[in-house]
């Protein structure tokens, strides 16, 4: 499947599949919404505010409580919710106040940020959140030799690390991308493709008076994205650099016998844009797509779907982003207006047929596709024993005893998916 907004999220719908995601998603692998974003402040306070996006899917949940990381001076500025754009009611609490609010693993010598919710979550929806907040922590930020030096072990799976104006990064231990922002500051952003916390090391220093620090003209473009046809005997001088790590979308597939070509299927997507109010899946050339339905994942809310083919589409007033053929096909999805402020979380399910990259070929159950987001994941058809993988992946038991496979994707471009199995 092909997004006619390349940089956007996707979606699911009703309960019945809410609870089906319950039995089927692995039990320590899933997709992960949380992001954090540090922003080094001046380095002579050893202060940096961080903003820390998650969210809570707990079915019942009144309350979300945020760890206050000891050795660090904590200032909570604001928490916000993210599908209204509105402030909610926070405290902060110590553990035993945690443990009686609800939070039954909270440690007594810990503070936490207890948040209220402003509606309830059900087993068909999720709470986003925006956490505002700024530490000093002299351990984690600190001068040394003519440097600045950020050394703090990071757990999210994406982040990115702003350093202060003035600076360019000089060391980092962990891959990361490196982008300008439009104020001049220098984004460092990466996603943890471990198990385990990144023991997180940069280093920067002062940049002369002189450097150039102005953004980029406004009339650069964005080039191809790598590896869709590229001129690649050319240098991309307007390509603009995307934060990978922004990217919160997230697919899980759900491979049925091979037999059939066919696999189920839901994505997520976060939509942003004012005004926006449509969603336009375009189905992959040789690809067939059938039972699509979708709701919105802050409220559970199920949307309007309909699937338009050729001419229909064109009669519509719908640009997917290439020209309009007879075997054009795209699935649209409805919702009111996005207001500026305010985003919605979708998810879309569907069942896709594809008789070119499913196959059952020599007794051998072969998927051969191309994954273009962050975060990936496929599930093994009942009865069937992993026997290749092409591309490097975390493997897990669903809670059903399927297998399945992770995919996270740093790169800006997309990878070839090969997966292999045989008959237990």
């Amino acid at each position: 499947m092909k997004s006619a907004y390349p940089s956007g999220k996707y979606l699911i719908p009703a309960i019945a599949f809410a609870l089906l995601l319950v039995l089927h998603l692995p039990v320590t692998a899933q997709g992960d919404d949380s992001y954090t974003r540090y922003e080094l402040l001046d380095p002579a306070s050893q202060r940096f505010r961080i903003l820390y996006e998650v969210t809570v899917t707990q079915p019942g949940a009144a309350y979300y409580f945020n760890t206050l990381r000891k050795g660090s001076a904590h200032q909570v500025d604001a928490v916000i919710d993210r599908m209204t754009g509105k402030p909610l009611t926070w405290t902060i609490v110590n553990g035993v106040q945690a443990r009686k609010a609800g939070h039954t693993s909270a440690a007594e010598d810990t503070d936490y940020l207890q948040v209220t919710l402003a509606r309830p979550v059900t087993p068909a929806s999720e709470y986003r959140l925006l956490i505002d907040k700024t530490y000093q922590d002299a351990s984690s930020y600190f001068s040394k030799d003519g440097l600045i030096v950020f050394d703090r072990p990071l757990g999210i799976k994406r982040n990115a690390v702003v350093l202060p104006a003035g600076y360019e990064i000089v060391r980092c231990n962990y891959p990361v991308q490196v982008l300008m922002e439009a104020d001049g500051r220098i984004n460092l952003s990466f996603l943890n493709t471990g198990p385990a916390e990144v023991p997180l090391h940069m280093e920067a220093r002062k940049l002369p008076a002189t450097a150039n620090l102005k953004p980029s003209p406004k009339s650069a473009a964005v080039a191809a994205i790598p590896g869709e046809g590229r001129d690649k005997s050319r240098a991309r001088v307007e390509y603009v650099v995307q934060e990978r790590a922004r990217q919160t979308r997230e697919i899980v597939y759900f491979l049925q016998q091979p037999e059939t070509h066919a696999f189920r299927l839901y994505h997520d997507y976060t939509e942003t844009r004012p005004g926006m109010d449509r969603y336009l899946n375009v189905v992959r050339a040789g690809s067939k797509a059938s039972n699509p339905s979708a709701r919105i994942l802050d409220t559970g809310k199920e949307l309007k779907v309909e699937t338009l083919k050729g001419d229909a589409i064109t009669q519509r007033g719908l640009d997917i982003g290439e020209p309009v053929t007879g075997e054009s096909e795209v699935v649209v999805i409805w919702f009111d207006p996005v207001v500026a402020g305010q985003s919605l979380r979708l998810r879309i399910e569907e069942t896709y047929t594809d008789p070119n990259r499913y196959v059952l070929h020599n007794d051998e159950l072969v998927f051969d596709r191309a994954f273009g987001r962050p975060f990936n994941t496929v599930i093994l058809p009942e009865g069937w024993f992993l026997t290749a993988n092409a591309i490097p992946a975390t493997i897990d038991l669903t809670n059903d005893n399927k297998i399945s496979l992770t995919y996270v994707n740093g790169d800006p471009d997309e990878i070839d998916v090969l997966i292999k199995a045989r008959r237990k």
